[in-house]
């Protein structure tokens, strides 16, 4: 089974705007932990990030051609 992790608008920021708010865990520690947990229960897990929504309907579009079985939008 393959995943798509689409992470949206902003979200490369974590871990750099309002730590207090947010924390300090980093996009690229997120996906480590996600891949991690994939690689656990036998799932393929791919991510993508982009400020731009159409950027992410095209990945989505993309996806399909990939033989993606499910998109998580974060």
């Amino acid at each position: 089974m393959k995943i798509l992790v689409l992470h949206g608008i902003n979200l490369n920021m974590f871990g750099q705007r309002e730590p207090a708010k947010d924390g300090t865990t980093t996009l690229a520690e997120i996906d480590a932990r996600l891949l991690a947990l994939g690689k656990e229960l036998g799932v393929q897990v791919v991510s993508f990030q982009t400020n731009h929504e159409g950027a992410m309907c095209e990945r989505i579009h993309q996806a399909f051609g990939e033989n993606i079985d499910a998109v998580l939008i974060n």
